[in-house]
């Protein structure tokens, strides 16, 4: 940090050269062991044995819990070497270690360097490298060797980015319901892409799905080739084109030969025109919409988006039909009451803005029953419906301020624009479930990758099971 263009000491990192060190010199670090160390190492090194990540594993160990990797306390002494002693312009020869003892979580690791010989002639150090615990006790020891450096450095000390672990999440382990139940009949609507191959074969051999793939037989072929999938077990509907694939998959649904629908490498509008049009009888009482579920890093919870593929410009009753489909899929994910926020600029009022008109119906409707399934509250800026600390400061008394499962944009551009932002800055992983029709439709688009798509199937198999667990008759009419 920079302070009247002079920078402190302790944001300097500097070395001290082959001259200026003495037999007996030293320097250490302290570094306690957090379960983020581990995990960040073992992303890093690909070093997954089930001593150092796996705490059932870990417990039936000589240690009864989880240790270090033995090369984190060895990357410890590299550290003190390359940025304290010598420092910057050492060159790392050569390194012995001997592991004394496990390090474990919550161990306070103090390292210490010192030398113990120096090499004139060629510039080399010897250092004596050595790990001790809060207990003094002592878990590694060894010698180094490095090429000290000649010339004094003196540098800024980098600023290293922030690492954030993003590990599968609360949306993750509800879907894991989903697996090893009776598989669904489900139509795979023009899968000529390799994703869509890929995503199937996996759903296949989680039971997730029984699909029927329909489309033109040599595209579809040439994309399981590509995948390296087998489909000569799955049944198929030939179609000469990605427009015949749509109109047969929705006959299909039609006719009750398929639960789901699953779009593969189609236009979106294409199949869509097809879904939403009433001739073809799978239309609700509801308006169809699309839910996105997502589980993003900095959020504590899954959390819902709506409608960012249907409905342009929703009108009142349209917005009631969009947050009855999303209470809908909350409580198939086992959120029984989910906390809705109707997004607006603000939290005010204003005529101005009908959006905000808008979000006080609903909750008006939702206060006389008009609106079941969810406790809803808005309008609502997106920063108070998801940080309490937001939503404290602007003095907001609300249970679903600051702690929001599901956020109704004002219309499909605000929410398709929520959605994107959030998947690509905030590493939001997910997918999208069209509702409101007489099946699920998994409506990936062409950018979304393997897991994406599974993660959509899997959505539409929980909401299928919990259907049938409840009695779909009794959950459509919960759902007002």
């Amino acid at each position: 940090m920079w302070t009247g263009g002079i920078m402190s000491g302790s944001d300097l990192i500097e070395n001290r050269t082959f001259d200026e060190i003495e037999i007996g010199d030293s320097a250490m670090l302290e570094k306690r062991l957090t379960m983020e160390d581990i995990k960040l190492f073992a992303v890093m090194s690909g070093d997954v044995n089930p001593a150092h990540v796996d705490e059932e594993f870990a417990r039936s160990s000589r240690f009864h819990e989880l240790i270090a990797h033995g090369m984190w306390g060895g990357a410890l002494i590299s550290t003190v070497l390359g940025t304290q002693l010598p420092g910057p312009g050492t060159i790392y020869l050569g390194q012995t270690l001997r592991f004394r003892g496990p390090v474990t979580l919550g161990d306070q690791i103090r390292v210490k360097v010192t030398a113990t010989e120096k090499d004139e002639q060629k510039g080399r150090i010897t250092f004596a490298c050595e790990g001790r615990n809060q207990e003094d006790a002592l878990v590694l020891d060894g010698e180094a060797k490095v090429l000290a450096p000649t010339d004094k450095i003196s540098r800024p000390r980098a600023v290293m980015p922030t690492i954030r672990l993003a590990e599968e999440g609360h949306l993750s382990e509800m879907l894991a319901d989903a697996d090893a139940q009776e598989p669904t009949t489900a139509a795979v609507v023009h899968p000529v892409d390799i994703e869509s191959m890929q995503a199937l074969d996996i759903a296949v051999q989680r039971r997730l799905i029984r699909p029927v793939l329909v489309g033109p037989l040599a595209r579809m072929q040439a994309a399981a080739d590509d995948a390296g999938v087998d489909i000569s077990g799955f049944e198929q509907v030939a179609t000469q084109h990605s427009h015949g694939a749509a109109k047969a998959a929705v006959d299909m649904v039609s006719s009750g030969d398929v639960a789901m629908l699953i779009k593969g490498g189609l236009a979106t509008d294409e199949l869509l025109g097809k879904l939403i049009d009433p001739r073809n009888g799978l239309r609700t009482e509801r308006e169809p919409s699309q839910v996105m579920a997502f589980d993003v890093p900095t959020y504590p919870r899954p959390l819902l988006i709506s409608d960012p593929l249907v409905n342009i410009h929703p009108t009142l009753f349209e917005k009631r039909d969009i947050v009855s489909n999303m209470a809908l899929l909350a409580h198939a994910l086992g959120i029984h009451e989910p906390r809705i926020a109707m997004l607006s600029s603000s939290e005010a009022i204003d005529p101005k803005l009908s959006s905000t008109l808008d979000a006080a119906a609903i909750c008006k409707m939702a206060d006389r029953g008009q609106v079941k399934g969810a406790v809803i509250d808005g309008p609502m800026a997106f920063d108070a419906a998801i940080s309490a600390a937001t939503a404290r400061s602007r003095g907001l008394e609300s249970p679903v301020a600051g702690r929001a499962d599901g956020l109704i944009a004002p219309d499909l551009e605000a929410a398709s624009m929520l959605v994107k932002q959030l998947s690509h800055l905030a590493d939001a992983r997910g997918a999208g479930l069209l509702m409101g029709l007489r099946v699920p439709v998994v409506m990936s688009t062409r950018d979304d990758n393997v897991a994406s798509r599974l993660t959509g199937i899997a959505l539409a198999r929980c909401y299928l099971a919990h259907l049938e667990h409840a009695g779909r008759d009794a959950i459509m009419s919960a759902a007002g």
